[in-house]
């Protein structure tokens, strides 16, 4: 039976973080901007009147100090970075509904409104006195000498020491919400996600919150207090109150602030303390809705290496872009240039998008790897579901006329909208904040309609006379095209409305209170033309791979290339302990630590081994339970840690290398290995080492 989540439509509200202008757009400010841009059009596909906020935070001494430096106004060196922000994201293809700057007039009047808001209700929430203690100029935070590295006053995140401020302010009553604080992270367990960082915050207020000093007197680049205009508001006040003074011009924006609209802020876990105890401290005192989720993910890195501001500058997402844009569409002659200019900028960030919510678990931290990039290019888009667009419109225009045919679609390839099918396991992956798996169940759907052309092999039923079994395979894979045309478009927007083109159909289009996403299985419209194309997403070659990464590697100030991130080889079989192993451990160009005479390598039996069945081993999240056809009568029962980088279905039908005299492995409670896969990469990114061509299962390696 076919299920369709019952849900009513409602207003989504999803925001970043407003980015502070003393830096330029990075790698990690468009990690968190990609994914909220994908999270509602996620949202938008189900029906929700969504909406998402970005913008940029302008003021703080930090901001005043450095354009005195330049030698110019605050509000001159504003402009020009904000200006950088606002044209990055079309770049990469975010959409923001809204973009809102801490200078503009209706922010300035909004927190006004909401200091006012907060002595209105509460009038003692908000009290003047004296404040004394360490200022980091860089985190615009007072600090303790418990947060401080000793000696000299150090913080820990800018390495630099802090400042001793002594002055007039007003003061929040923070230690009046502790209690209500900790209430609300008990009723509303999603609340703070994933749950590591939200452990974090509850332990840090069941420390004790002390009072929180919310103005300055010591500059003037500011919002000023109002009825106090020597005072202008602390930085973080002025900059947490953007995310509803966005939303005051309007009656209708207003309604997407209000208990029925869920409200998600996307956050670095480097800032969660702001946004998850202060603004929902200073959201009860003024009496307003609290945010649904506050969601702080990890930090990314390159090569296993921290991002300083000048790597963080050198990883440009832009270059990287509009660099893989030009690899991968083909030239064109004038006048369509500019066109192919245009695709290939968008073809470059849709890959950077794919890249950063795939590779990437997010809320842990990731490692952004430019090699692993290229691969997962090539694997997942390129021969997978590039592959499968190109051959089955291929296999229409030779056997259907290019068009769809009438045949009914086979009802038992796929069960789209039941528990455990990629259709229905992505939805639930977008609900969780979880796009790399999301993906990987899109991804999957492919591999699984891959491996039916090739089990179902319509060009062996046209030989044979079967015209009506062919019209069904061919009209089958054009469905399941069709709704992963739907299913990408979060990420990748503008190959999904190529896609759709290539098989006949509008773009994307979704509407306020119609379910989009595709859950039943809808016949393609028989009779309709399909357009083939040009590659959807041409693969590279190792050439232009090796060119691809000389371009882009990042330059040390010295002019050298940072080292890109190593791939240990591996064989992937579970591991024993939590030790490290060593044959994990070393990278290529490692020397080997013990030569073996060829007699001990003959004595290893290499075979051919197809997967018939897969499914994840309860409570281990790195292993997989695999049955492996080795063309004996029964099929082996394989134990492998590739749960991080493969969903199940998308190993079945695949050929790989099997090591088959391994003496057996028991893993407790019945269950037993019986041989190992041979793979190579780090778990969260294994690439499966596997046969091409005709090879049968059983078949030994020679």
């Amino acid at each position: 039976m076919l299920l369709r989540p019952l849900r009513a439509m409602s207003r989504y509200y999803v925001t970043t973080p407003i980015y502070y202008v003393n830096d330029v757009p990075h790698l990690g400010t468009s990690y968190t901007t990609i994914a909220a841009d994908a999270f509602r059009r996620y949202r938008q596909l189900r029906g929700d009147d969504a909406r998402m906020l970005t913008g940029t935070d302008e003021h703080g001494l930090k901001l005043e100090r450095e354009a005195r430096d330049r030698g110019i106004e605050p509000a001159k060196f504003v402009d020009d970075m904000s200006a950088r922000f606002r044209a990055a994201w079309p770049e990469l293809e975010i959409e923001p509904d809204d973009f809102i700057r801490t200078t503009e007039p209706r922010h300035k009047a909004g927190a006004a409104a909401f200091w006012q808001r907060i002595k209105a209700r509460n009038p003692d929430d908000i009290y003047r006195g004296h404040y004394e203690g360490w200022y980091c100029v860089g985190c615009e935070e007072l600090k303790t000498e418990k947060e401080l590295e000793q000696p000299g006053n150090i913080c820990p995140l800018h390495k630099r020491p802090v400042e001793r401020v002594k002055e007039p302010s007003y003061f929040f009553k923070l230690s009046r919400y502790e209690q209500p604080l900790l209430e609300h992270y008990r009723h509303h367990p999603g609340f703070i996600q994933p749950e590591t960082r939200r452990n974090e915050v509850v332990s840090f207020v069941e420390g004790g919150l002390r009072d929180l000093s919310i103005s300055r007197t010591s500059f003037n680049w500011g919002i000023p207090v109002p009825g106090d205009p020597k005072h202008v508001m602390y930085v973080w006040f002025d900059a947490l109150t953007n995310y509803w003074t966005a939303l005051q011009d309007t009656d209708e924006h207003k309604k997407f602030w209000d208990d029925a609209s869920e409200v998600v802020h996307l956050v670095g876990k480097d800032i969660l303390r702001f946004h998850a105890v202060y603004w929902p401290a200073f959201l009860m005192s003024a009496d307003l809705a609290l945010p649904k989720t506050v969601f702080a993910h990890g930090f990314l890195t390159y090569g296993g290496q921290k991002m300083s501001k000048s790597l963080r500058n050198a990883v440009d997402p832009l270059a990287i872009a509009r660099e893989f844009g030009e690899a991968i569409e083909p030239e064109v002659a004038a006048p369509a240039a500019a066109a192919a200019t245009q695709r290939g900028t968008k073809a470059g960030a849709e890959v950077v998008r794919y890249q950063l919510l795939r590779a990437v678990s997010f809320g842990q931290d990731g490692d952004f790897d430019l090699a692993a990039m290229v691969e997962r290019y090539n694997a997942d888009l390129g021969k997978n579901l590039g592959n499968l667009l190109a051959r089955t419109l291929g296999l229409c225009v030779k056997l259907t006329d290019g068009k769809v045919p009438a045949d009914p679609v086979d009802p038992e390839f796929f069960r789209d909208a039941t528990p455990g099918a990629p259709v229905w396991e992505a939805h639930l992956a977008w609900q969780r904040f979880e796009p790399h798996r999301a993906l990987a169940e899109t991804l999957a759907l492919s591999t699984a309609a891959n491996v039916y052309v090739d089990r179902t092999a319509p060009w062996a039923e046209a030989k044979a006379g079967n015209i009506a079994r062919v019209g069904t395979i061919l009209r089958t894979l054009l469905g399941v095209l069709e709704r992963i045309s739907v299913m990408i478009w979060p990420v990748l927007p503008s190959k999904s409305l190529e896609m759709r083109r290539q098989l006949g159909l509008g773009p994307v289009e979704p509407k306020v209170g119609a379910e989009g996403w595709p859950f039943s299985s809808a016949e393609p419209a028989a009779g309709r033309v399909l357009v083939p194309g040009p590659p959807l997403f041409p693969t590279i070659d190792e050439e232009g791979a090796t060119a691809l990464l000389a371009k882009l590697t990042p330059r040390a100030e010295g002019g050298a290339p940072v080292p890109p991130p190593t791939t240990p080889s591996v064989s992937v079989a579970p591991p024993s302990s939590g030790r490290t192993n060593t044959a994990l451990a070393d990278g290529p160009g490692a020397k080997s630590a013990t030569s073996i005479p060829y007699e001990t390598f003959a004595a290893v039996d290499l075979r051919v081994g197809l997967v018939v069945a897969c499914e994840r081993v309860p409570k281990k999240d790195k292993l997989l339970k695999l049955a492996v056809d080795l063309g004996e009568p029964e099929a082996r029962t394989i134990v492998a840690g590739l749960a991080l980088s493969f969903h199940p279905d998308s190993l079945i039908g695949r050929k790989v290398i099997v090591v088959a005299n391994l003496a057996p492995r028991e893993f407790g409670k019945g269950l037993v290995s019986h041989g190992m896969l041979l793979a190579s990469g780090p778990s969260e990114k294994l690439v499966l080492a596997s046969i091409d061509g005709d090879a049968l299962p059983g078949t030994k390696l020679k």
